[in-house]
């Protein structure tokens, strides 16, 4: 299959420029001026700009065992509507994926269903050491280590387990830090005040910046002692971000940072009128956290912006606060939330295109995606970056059928995404007739 797109406006690697591109079968073949070949399909992109397809480095599917939630195949469908080509899924479904069998079952079921690619990430428990260093790097992403609540024995607090995951682990670590002893005392302290109707605008309170900071901190520091390779996940605090450096090239960090959509597009001030429709783990924070954390994006300090897409129902939702579960869907959006800031001048094109699509490649050592080079997979995505559009309940993709985002106005039709060479997604209609790869890593 010869594939070729004429007159595209690339942005790759800090430029934009006019050109043509050539895809043949899997493999970006041919970037130049201009290209003229016998091909399958010709695309036409005047007036569109093309990405490298996105990798979005933390998503929870909910398969196996919350498929009433959201599932590989749903989910990996918003995504590619969003023009997420790749994606990085977490160990806490159920089973929690613990073992390296479950881990190996996982990955069969995104062989079979997933549109976009994919890897998914070893579990760790106080009580799975030896499985966890057995897992290989080449062929997976990376280590999960909640380091703070989760669900189930996932949480992670015996230091000694947590000594010897940096000591001897030679996968990425990936962490979500939030201390666990300061939540349970400020949870203890909310029931005393409120009962069961403690307010959702005190959850940046209880899941405050001490317990961040503090389980952060402690991460960064494991991470020094034993020269690990440490990605910590979904920044929410102004004051985590002074533990991280810019000074020195991606590719030669040791120690690398993430934020999330949600804390760079909401704060403080949104639990009035979106209650638990915003509430994560960790929580919104103040203005001063959300200006902070873009501030720190654009200067390099953080990395890489991913959704940590994370749905739950709308009746899930609909509870108390002690009952409301965290997390919402965001994988179908999350490039529209950026080209709105783009559009609002709050940072460039070719820095998102950095954050969301070459810096994951480069922290993970993903092979051959990220970029739109010659010989690399061909994850594309052609979009218009100033298409207007409303958030629409008619609209959405996700199994569960709601957005934090919805009635807001976002920006960028994706207009075709690209999977390996294969035209998955063209102008609202699919393509699911071939599936998304297995990622694999240069380590």
């Amino acid at each position: 299959m010869k594939t070729l797109i004429k007159n595209a406006q690339i942005v790759n690697e800090g430029k934009i420029f006019k050109s043509d591109l050539l895809i043949e079968d899997r493999i970006i073949k041919k970037i130049a001026n201009s290209i003229n070949e016998k091909v399958d399909k010709c695309i036409n992109a005047e007036g569109l700009h093309l990405i490298p397809g996105l990798i979005d480095d933390q998503v929870h599917f909910r398969e196996p065992g919350l498929t009433h939630k959201a599932d590989i195949y749903t989910e990996s469908k918003a995504a590619i509507a969003g023009g997420i080509t790749s994606f990085m899924e977490m160990p806490n479904t159920n089973p929690q994926t613990l073992t390296q069998e479950l881990l190996e079952e996982k990955f069969r079921t995104g062989d079979k269903k997933s549109l976009a690619n994919f890897t998914f990430f070893m579990g760790v428990s106080n009580n799975n050491l030896k499985e966890v260093l057995k897992t290989d790097p080449k062929t997976v992403g990376a280590i999960k280590i909640f380091m703070g609540s989760s669900t189930g024995d996932m949480l992670v607090d015996d230091k000694n387990v947590l000594e010897e995951i940096f000591k001897k682990s030679k996968c990425l670590i990936a962490v979500h830090c939030e201390d666990e002893t300061i939540i349970k005392e400020n949870i203890q302290k909310a029931v005393k005040q409120y009962g069961d109707n403690i307010p959702i605008n005190l959850h940046p309170d209880i899941r405050s910046v001490e317990a961040c900071y503090k389980s952060s901190s402690f991460a960064v520091e494991l991470a020094k002692k034993h020269n690990t390779r440490l990605h910590v996940f979904h920044l929410s605090t102004e004051k985590e971000v002074s533990l991280f450096e810019n000074n020195i090239p991606l590719k030669d960090k040791k120690i690398t940072a993430e934020v999330c959509i949600h804390h760079l597009y909401f704060n403080s001030d949104n639990y009035k009128e979106k209650g638990s429709y915003i509430k994560w783990n960790p929580a919104v924070k103040n203005k001063s956290d959300q200006i902070a954390l873009l501030n720190a994006l654009i200067e390099n300090k953080i990395d890489v912006i991913a959704t940590d897409h994370a749905p739950h129902t709308i009746d899930e939702k609909n509870n108390k606060y002690l009952k409301a579960p965290s997390g919402g869907p965001l994988v179908q959006h999350g490039l529209g939330v950026m080209l709105k800031f783009v559009n609002q001048n709050k940072i460039n094109l070719e820095k998102v295109v950095e954050k969301m699509c070459h810096n994951p490649s480069i922290c993970f050592k993903i092979e051959k995606r990220g970029f739109i080079r010659e010989n690399y997979f061909a994850d594309l995505v052609l979009v218009d970056i100033n298409k207007k559009y409303e958030v629409k309940k008619e609209d959405l993709l996700y199994k569960c059928k709601w957005s934090p985002f919805e009635g807001d106005e976002l920006f960028g039709k994706v207009n075709y995404t690209i999977v390996n060479g294969n035209i998955v997604y063209e102008n609202g209609r699919f393509n699911e007739s071939i599936k998304g790869m297995r990622l694999t890593f240069n380590r």
